[in-house]
Parts: structure tokens; C-alpha cells; sequence
């Protein structure tokens, strides 16, 4: 299970919000890399030494009833597992939002990210959350950040810090989640929503 400790100590986006566990990076539109291309990704762990999340807008071809059968009937659709990012991709991590009324920090085998978001012990008993959650989501992978690199990545303009919302961790969107993101954050940010992918058709 992951210690997730929130140091408060991250970069901040041009709006003002501050890297923390249950925030969001969105990449910008010049952001080229095949791995966070359009990307949003959710941070679960940050601190001085490094930074780790998990892109939501990459579902895999691979069913969540295919490798970890007994959590398949509390996936949210669609029933894949995600593309979490490009570091150990042979690890898998859970997101689940808790239904109203729990508290994540006093249930067994979850350990609190933000709010009703928690991360799930995928060797726990999925029996007993059947009916303390909304739904979760599998992660093949994360993305990870050393100390600092973050930081430089958000000054050079690469991501723009977003707060999220516990349903972004469920969404069934996957690519017009970026665009989604964006859209709520209002002007000027709300723009670059229609941003074109190949710039040659702007």
C-alpha cells in the first residue's frame, strides 16, 4: 500500500492551484510526448522527493475481469484496465470513490488520497467494499516524477494544476475528458479546449 503524504511543497499552475494529492495535471496543447499527450492526469502522492499519479484518459484493450476477476463486478464501465503511465507497467494501482456516508480512512484496505477518493488494496477482500463504494478503477502503471522534475516540467509550461473531482477518477470519458477538464475551468483556461491536435487545422 502507498503512504500518501501531501508535504504541500509543489510548483503551482498559471491559475494558481498548487500540486497536492487529489489534483489534477492536464497536459497542455504543445505537450508532444506519446505517453501524456492530451493526457489528465490524477496525483496520488507528493513530496519532496518525487511525485506520482496516474493518467485517467488511457483505457487498455485488456478487461479488469481478465486479470483481477474477483474486483471486476466493482469496476466502473468501461470494464478496462487503464494505462496508469509509462513507469512499471507490470505494477497495478486502484482508485475507487467511497459512496456517502463512508469515510475512507475508516474503512479497511483503502488508504485516503483526497475527499472520498482513496487508493484500494487490490490483496484486501473486494467482498467487503462491495457496498462502501461507487465504483474503481484498475491502473496498469503510473507516472512518476523525481524530486524537482515536476516543478520544472509545470514552469516550462508542460501541465497546467487543476482541482479534481472524485467522478474524474470513474469517468467512462476517455479522450474528451481533456477537453471536459479544461471546459470547467472557465476563461481563459476554457479555450484551450478547442485547441486543434494538428495545429495545420487551425
Amino acid at each position: 500500500m502507498w503512504d500518501v503524504v501531501d508535504d504541500r511543497s509543489g510548483a503551482t499552475s498559471g491559475d494558481g492551484s498548487e500540486v497536492a494529492p487529489g489534483t489534477l495535471l492536464v497536459a497542455s496543447p504543445g505537450l508532444l510526448d506519446p505517453n501524456f499527450r492530451r493526457s489528465v492526469v490524477y496525483i496520488i502522492e507528493h513530496r519532496g522527493r518525487g511525485s506520482l499519479g496516474v493518467v485517467l484518459n488511457r483505457p487498455s484493450e485488456v478487461a479488469v475481469r481478465d486479470v483481477l476477476p474477483t474486483w471486476a463486478p466493482l469496476a466502473a464501465q468501461p470494464y478496462s484496465v487503464f494505462v496508469g503511465g509509462p513507469v512499471e507497467g507490470e505494477t497495478a494501482l486502484c482508485l475507487a470513490a467511497v459512496r456517502t456516508g463512508h469515510d475512507p480512512a475508516k474503512v479497511g484496505g483503502l488508504v485516503t488520497v483526497r475527499g472520498p477518493v482513496a487508493l484500494v488494496d487490490l490483496d484486501g477482500d473486494p467482498d467487503a467494499l462491495v457496498n462502501r463504494l461507487r465504483g474503481l478503477r484498475v491502473f496498469a502503471g503510473y507516472s512518476g516524477w523525481d524530486a524537482g522534475q515536476l516543478d520544472a516540467e509545470i514552469a516550462r509550461g508542460d501541465w497546467i494544476v487543476v482541482p479534481a473531482l472524485p467522478d474524474d477518477v470513474l469517468t467512462g470519458r476517455d479522450t474528451g475528458l481533456w477537453g471536459q477538464v479544461l471546459r470547467r475551468q472557465g476563461m481563459p483556461l476554457a479555450l484551450l479546449a478547442t485547441y486543434p491536435i494538428d495545429v495545420r487545422q487551425n
